[in-house]
């Protein structure tokens, strides 16, 4: 007889905060909040900055009368930090239980479905991480993902907001360790729109219906909610009931489709410059791709002006072009992008964004084909040099071998230089702080009193 399922949700409060204040100790306590690229809006804010009213998402432009007002700290988005302190994270994250679901850079789903003591290990690996990481957790357990998720949401709050939940839940909360009618006390506490699978448009229908908190949800007919909204809703009644319908994944699914875009750090107006960005772009979606094994069939390209900026004469196009065999070689990747962009290339106007799509994933090998052109992709040659490429990229960082049309590495450091040279599309990050983590000349430096 299989034992009932129970999950555990680690997750890092404020993490993009969190990971700056490890090396910044002086950003305790004080209002801080991390730029979306470009400087342009606040896509992480700590407790502090979320007291003073700022919202996620809030432009910059809007805010910044509080660094003089009341101290607020902004700092340009420092991604490989953050990518590199997630997978700390999740390295001792995984000793909780045995099995890990990796949801997002600062979530993970842990397996601990026959592991007795549940409570005491989620207290274990959260003191742990702070005091190998420095970084803050709260640990949400359940029967199902939406009643773990649930849980975190207490654990969190009722550290956050006292008086919100009892204080007994704050950091770790663990619904099996609660009577029935306590759990349902919880869920009557938590408005519905905090439910994990419900989205905005669906709280307001439900609100609108009279269901207001997780209990409402809870006690509604699955067969009902199907009919009416869904039946990934009627998934989230029955999970909230205690019966786990989704399933635990220890491998993430491949992706349906990659996209790498940005917004360039100031207006590009000359072709060899946005060849240079495509490149990179491109290059960047083509590894992700051979990341996770596939090919792809097809590949759209954009560009576009600002629309921001009504000064400027508006332009937009795209393009998709096919790839037939499929491929998952770069050279091949970046050729066909940069064909697309000579088709879709205007003089005269100021660019402001630009993107690489590869559309059409498969997995596994092509199937064989009479082509009399170039060897199939992923064969011989060609899989050889993406082997080498990766390989080298990984051993020594993601920009040590680049295409030449990139211009000098689509921003890596130029001969006998330690500091990329700068690009007009690349992204303006004024505010960034050190790389601590993934760059010698950025390590961290301690000096004797």
């Amino acid at each position: 007889m299989a034992l009932p399922s129970t999950f555990a949700l680690v997750d890092g409060n404020n993490f993009y905060a969190s990971c700056e204040r490890v090396f910044e100790p002086r950003l305790r306590g004080r209002p801080l909040v991390v730029l979306s690229n470009n400087d342009g809006c606040a896509i992480a804010r700590s407790d502090e900055a979320k007291a003073l009213g700022v919202a996620m998402g809030a432009p910059w432009f809007r805010i910044r009368h509080l660094e003089q007002q009341a101290g607020l700290v902004a700092l340009s988005a420092n991604f490989a930090l953050y990518g590199d302190m997630s997978q700390r994270l999740m390295e001792v994250a995984a000793e909780l239980g045995h099995g890990q679901e990796i949801y997002s850079i600062d979530e993970c789903f842990i397996d601990l479905t026959g592991l007795p003591e549940a409570s005491a290990r989620a207290r274990q690996t959260r003191e742990r991480i702070q005091r190998w990481l420095g970084l803050p957790t709260c640990i949400g357990i359940g029967p199902t993902k939406t009643l773990a998720k649930l849980a975190n949401h207490i654990a969190k709050s009722a550290e956050r907001k006292p008086g919100s939940y009892p204080a007994r839940l704050a950091q770790v909360c663990n619904l099996l360790e609660l009577t029935a009618r306590q759990r349902d006390w919880l869920l009557q506490r938590t408005p519905v729109a905090e439910v994990w699978g419900v989205g905005p448009r669906s709280a307001a229908q439900l609100q609108a219906h009279g269901v207001q908190t997780a209990l409402d949800l809870q006690r509604l007919e699955p067969a009902l909610v199907r009919q009416r909204w869904s039946v990934v809703l009627e998934r989230t009644v029955r999970e909230l009931g205690g019966l786990a319908c989704i399933g635990f994944e220890q491998a993430p699914a491949p992706k349906q489709q990659i996209a790498v875009t940005r917004s360039f750090g100031q207006p590009v107006t000359e072709l060899d410059d946005l060849r240079q960005a495509l490149t990179h772009f491109g290059s960047r979606a083509a590894a992700k791709l051979r990341q996770q094994g596939s090919r792809a069939g097809a590949l759209l390209v954009f560009i576009r002006t600002s629309p921001f900026r009504p000064q400027d004469a508006p332009y937009a196009r795209s393009l998709v072009l096919p790839l037939n065999p499929p491929s998952d070689d770069t050279l091949r990747l970046v050729g066909t992008a940069l064909q697309a962009l000579q088709a879709l290339y205007r003089p005269g106007y100021r660019y402001a964004k630009a993107g690489v799509l590869l559309l059409d994933l498969q997995s596994g090998q092509p199937q064989a084909e009479l082509d009399w052109g170039a060897p199939p992709a992923g064969s011989g040659r060609s899989q050889r040099l993406m082997q080498a490429l990766d390989a080298v990229n990984d051993r020594f960082g993601a920009q040590a071998l680049w295409l030449g049309s990139a211009g000098g590495g689509g921003g890596a450091p130029t001969a006998g230089c330690t500091e990329p040279a700068v690009r007009p599309w690349q992204m303006r990050q004024q505010r960034r702080s050190p790389r601590y983590t993934t760059r010698w000349d950025e390590l961290l430096q301690v000096h004797a009193g």
